[in-house]
């Protein structure tokens, strides 16, 4: 790698650390020479090539003891009764109850009277 990318990869670095700042390309461009200077001279190394970090395998389920604990297939038909409407015995059996509507009143008083509400 000639030492211009290296100093272009190296100003792209800091420009994305810094957040991305509008006209700062020069002062990153100049930091960019130092850090390579010094990279040649051997005061610091190159950063690593950063690697996604390695997962875990899931662990299997283990398999069942026997054979009544294994899932059963679903069924290919629909069910006998499947449009039929259903009604529970709980409510079949039982008269719908009437609510009674609740009314709710609030009280309203003027500005100039909080306590007497009889003069209306």
């Amino acid at each position: 790698m000639n030492n211009e990318q290296r100093i272009r990869e190296l100003a792209y670095q800091i420009w994305e650390s810094e957040g991305r700042p509008e006209g700062e390309d020069a002062r990153h461009w100049q930091m960019a020479i130092k850090l390579l200077d010094s990279e040649q001279k051997g005061d610091l190394q190159p950063a690593p090539e950063k690697k996604p970090a390695a997962r875990k395998p899931r662990a299997k389920a283990a398999p069942p003891d026997d054979e009544t604990q294994m899932e059963k297939p679903a069924l290919l038909g629909k069910p006998a009764g499947a449009g039929k409407a259903r009604v529970s015995r709980s409510t079949a059996s039982k008269p719908a109850k009437a609510r009674q509507p609740v009314t709710r009143t609030t009280k309203v008083s003027e500005p100039g009277n909080p306590t007497d509400s009889s003069t209306e």
